[in-house]
């Protein structure tokens, strides 16, 4: 799939429904290119003055299953804001009204990276409510993402660097290497110039002129997961612009992709072993009920899909490793554990996917990938992979780690044993984070040389300490790491971020978003006890 590359005024339309999201390997592809001209108000770089001068036109969001009080837009942005004369992107964007008079806007980001603003705000309309009482709430799909020039990296692309990662202790690493150089070329090919240009350094800008469009002075933002590196880049970037900044599931702004993905299958095999108790203690548990066994008939179905994958209705095979991924999605909150135990036992007792593929999705329809011409991408066009491919786009585009071709054959049997280590059902599925970084472009280095020391007005940073994604400890870091101006709120709880899940969190984000009232750094959410704030 080609990102159509546009030079005219954005489409005022905006015709939105869930798209594809297929969550197979999460790795990381791509480079991000750090543009020298200023783009603050006053910006000696006179090519950006007419993207900072673009208004929004807001209309309904056209499709039936979508809020009817969410409206849509369109943004135009630099494809390379060292060159801003030549090609753009259009940017997909989406708000809820502020109830009553506004104070301005607030801008979401939900994470992944790779996820989708424009849906995540049409499905987590309830959760947000509150927040219209002092703004409108606004989310977008970033470059690279969803409607906004999405990357893709094929149909077969992801399943063949998950073959690449899992060779035995005798195999030749020059093809690994090879099949590793093949998905690159695969991704570059289905992605086009989009992709030397994503990266959170360039979101970040995008922020900027969004920020200006909404006709706000200083961004006020809640971010999530990754949306917390995106919120901090920011911050980094224009701290004169920053206005009540709300991080939640605090992302590391300095370990490496290797070391993430470990922290990662640590904290899904964690978060599974958790599950798999409590539904031992259920009748209906498709594992029986001793925990231990069920462990150990997860790791065999995974191994046995790998070897014998499952038909679908959308004309893949469902995997072992689509059915990590399908899990890792069902542990981020205990909410989806019944969702989940459901869905499980579907698949063994009647070998049927479509439980696994709406938790892989977010609840969406696979549709089948087609071709986009369109200056911003129809919902039906938007590839089953990007969710992915972003990932891998973004992460490798922030990290400016690479391994050589030597270190990484050198490496790769020991990366192979600490991966399944860590985690015999998410060790190989994160691993691919690491190794699919190997012949890129080499990543930025301002995330870990120049994102710290931050002199911004406080920032709300908030931590869950049985997060599976993002381990507390990155929370206590990155605060470290920004200094003064970071107020840590420690959420004793489960699952990724807290917002969604404590009453007491919710509170605290929400006072300090409408109203600038922020916890003492280092107060505390109970497990449950929701009033220690």
């Amino acid at each position: 799939m080609l990102a159509k590359l546009v030079k005219r005024p954005p489409d005022r339309r905006c015709a939105v429904r869930p798209s594809a999201r297929r969550c197979a390997a999460a790795g990381a592809v791509g480079l991000a290119l750090l543009g020298t001209g200023l783009t603050a108000a006053g910006s000696a770089d006179a090519d950006l003055g007419r993207f900072y001068d673009q208004e929004i036109e807001w209309s309904a969001c056209e499709g039936a299953d979508l809020p009817k009080d969410l409206q849509c837009g369109t943004i135009t942005v630099p494809l390379d804001y060292a060159a801003p004369g030549k090609d753009t992107l259009e940017l997909a964007l989406a708000r809820y009204r502020a109830s009553g008079d506004a104070r301005g806007s607030v801008l979401l980001n939900f994470g992944g990276p790779g996820g989708s603003g424009v849906l995540g705000l049409a499905h987590g309309r309830k959760d947000y409510l509150d927040l219209t009482d002092g703004y409108d709430v606004v989310s977008f799909d970033p470059r690279g993402v969803g409607r906004s020039s999405p990357v893709s990296c094929g149909a077969d692309a992801i399943s063949q660097a998950l073959e690449a990662t899992d060779g035995d202790a005798t195999a030749d690493p020059r093809d690994t290497l090879a099949q590793l150089r093949e998905v690159a070329a695969e991704c570059a090919e289905h992605s086009g110039p989009v992709l030397a240009h994503i990266g959170t350094v360039n979101v970040a800008r995008d922020l900027d002129v969004i920020r200006q469009a909404l006709g706000d002075k200083k961004l006020n933002y809640l971010g999530f997961s990754y949306g917390t590196r995106l919120g901090a880049v920011y911050a980094a970037r224009f701290p004169e612009k920053v206005g009540r900044m709300a991080l939640d599931g605090v992302d590391t702004l300095t370990e490496s992709s290797a070391e993430q993905g470990l922290a990662n299958a640590r904290g899904q095999q964690t978060a599974l072993e958790n599950f798999l108790t409590w539904c031992s203690e259920e009748l209906a548990c498709p594992f029986g009920q001793d925990a231990r066994d069920a462990r150990r008939q997860v790791v065999e179905l995974v191994d046995s899909l790998d070897e014998n994958p499952v038909p679908t209705d959308f004309g893949y095979e469902f995997t072992g490793q689509d059915l990590a991924g399908a899990i890792g999605q069902g542990l981020y909150t205990r909410e989806t554990w019944p969702l989940l135990q459901r869905a499980l036992a579907q698949l063994m007792e009647d070998g049927d996917t479509s439980g696994l593929e709406a938790l892989a999705t977010g609840g969406v329809a696979l549709p089948a990938p087609q071709r986009a011409d369109a200056p911003l991408v129809d919902p039906e066009d938007v590839p089953p992979d990007n969710l992915p491919a972003a990932l891998m786009a973004v992460n490798c585009a922030d990290d400016p780690d690479r391994p050589t071709a030597g270190r990484l054959a050198r490496d790769l049997t020991r990366l192979r044993t600490a991966y399944q280590e860590a985690s015999p059902v998410f060790g190989r599925y994160r691993l691919a984070q690491v190794v699919l970084c190997y012949g890129r472009p080499r990543g930025t280095d301002y995330i870990r040389d120049r994102v710290k020391d931050l002199d911004t007005p406080k920032m709300l940073l908030v931590g869950t300490r049985g997060d599976p994604a993002t381990p507390y400890r990155w929370t206590v870091e990155t605060a470290e790491r920004l200094g003064s101006s970071a107020v840590v709120l420690d959420n004793r709880g489960e699952g990724h971020t807290g917002y969604g899940a404590s009453e007491c969190v919710h509170r605290a984000i929400d006072d300090f978003l409408l109203y600038g009232s922020l916890p003492r750094s280092g107060s505390s959410c109970g497990a449950e006890d929701d009033d220690r704030v």
